[in-house]
């Protein structure tokens, strides 16, 4: 049985390269024009700050030591778990599903960009209420990752599919 590639495949493809692009542009902003200096605070708003962070691991400080090995075994388990999303996208049919694997696709990608540019992943974006921070630093990547994975895991959850319907023609007791 063939798998037949999903109707949703170029609007994917093209959320996808948005959130390459977006996140790809933030972080030239904040490298360039801004000059915005490591460790350096810039207020935006009463809860959120620019705070430029070079992120050697993954979430939670994870991995964080910033060994040539890390990095590379990083960017390879990254491109392996985007090849596998970037499959997914292919085949599934739920346009809402395809959206989120295009958003987790194009974060992964945004991800791998800097790792392998920098040997590091650039952070920014300071979530925080007073002293209070519910996130760590994050970028764009970041956040089209965990939007793409929550819209999944409610997708999943809320939208369960019904059974199909039983043809009413089988359901009739064979005649004795």
């Amino acid at each position: 049985m063939t798998k037949r590639r999903s109707p949703h495949l170029r609007f994917g493809l093209f959320i996808a390269l948005i959130a390459f692009l977006l996140d790809q542009f933030s972080k030239w902003v904040i490298i360039t024009p801004l000059s915005l200096e490591l460790k350096r605070v810039v207020t935006i708003l009463p809860i959120f700050d620019l705070r430029w962070a070079e992120n050697c691991g993954i979430s939670l400080s994870m991995f964080a030591s910033c060994t040539e090995t890390t990095r590379w075994t990083l960017v390879a388990v990254t491109a392996l778990v985007a090849l596998a999303v970037a499959f997914w996208m292919t085949v599934e049919k739920a346009k809402g599903d395809v959206i989120a694997l295009a958003l987790i696709f194009g974060g992964a990608l945004g991800n791998i960009v800097d790792r392998t540019r920098y040997g590091y992943v650039v952070d920014f974006a300071d979530l925080h209420f007073g002293e209070f921070r519910p996130f760590m630093i994050f970028n764009v990547a970041d956040a089209c990752i965990t939007i793409g994975v929550l819209l999944l895991v409610a997708r999943a959850l809320l939208l369960r599919e019904k059974a199909p319907e039983a043809d009413a023609s089988t359901d009739k007791p064979a005649a004795e």
